[in-house]
């Protein structure tokens, strides 16, 4: 059974745990990630970054699939120094298409563009420059097997510098590895690796390491995949966030 093709209903909850651990998976889903990062920012306040992020494949053939996926960040910002208030609204929009095999074996793969919106609603909570790059996903799921894991990775270049905010050149990278128990239940580290190339060295990197647990759930027939996890930044950015807490809901609608 492949799981990166045609979702049935049938599928166990084991089943639907590892096609969630798919970025490229033929399933229409939409994750909402709900990120916590304490000590942010000069005032070391709490950060708050929801991601609504819809997956929607779309069939080119009968060899190939485009996996679209849309980050849309709602954001609640700290006060940035003493007398500042809260800014909460929109950050910048990311879209990506994975251009991946329709019925891949073992190893499964996608690549395509990103893009950058500037959807940002206030000037602190992202930059009114658009931006494009490449992104690229590998990873290994095979039926019996208890294990999915692989890397999602991408750069985004501003296509200007004329708006707020300046150019940038930013690296997102992200490994994950999922050990599934019977029942849905299984055990996840997906920390999310990000470098800002026009930082100074000491400034580029933030790193987490940490993990969590996930399971599966039904409302009715639908497929319902549910996780909390935390991550500490072992290197960070002076203003950066030394805690990550994360809680996602995702709405699976298997075919």
């Amino acid at each position: 059974m492949c799981l990166s093709g045609a979702v049935h209903a049938e599928l166990s909850a084991e089943e639907l745990a590892k096609l969630a651990q798919n970025p490229v998976g033929n399933l229409v889903s939409i994750p909402f990630q709900n990120n916590t990062n304490l000590n942010f920012g000069p005032e070391k306040k709490t950060q708050n970054i929801l991601n609504i992020q819809p997956v929607i494949p779309v069939s080119v053939n009968e060899d190939w699939n485009i996996i679209t996926r849309t980050i849309v960040p709602v954001v609640s910002q700290p006060a940035l120094y003493p007398g500042d208030d809260r800014t909460n609204g929109l950050g910048d929009t990311v879209f990506t298409a994975f251009l991946s095999p329709a019925k891949p074996g073992s190893v499964i793969w996608g690549a395509g563009p990103v893009v950058q919106l500037p959807t940002n609603t206030d000037s602190q909570l992202g930059n009114r420059n658009w931006g494009m790059g490449l992104s690229g996903v590998v990873l290994h799921l095979e039926h019996g097997s208890p294990w999915v894991y692989g890397v999602l990775v991408n750069n985004i270049w501003s296509l200007s510098d004329s708006g707020t905010g300046g150019s940038y050149n930013n690296a997102t990278i992200q490994p994950f590895l999922n050990y599934n128990f019977p029942g849905g239940l299984y055990l996840t580290t997906s920390p999310i690796i990000t470098a800002n190339w026009k930082a100074e060295d000491s400034q580029r990197w933030t790193v987490p390491l940490g993990g969590g647990v996930g399971k599966i759930f039904h409302i009715g027939k639908l497929p319902v995949n549910t996780q909390l996890s935390a991550y500490y930044n072992v290197v960070t950015p002076d203003d950066g966030a030394n805690w990550q807490i994360r809680f996602q809901v995702q709405f699976m609608f298997p075919k």
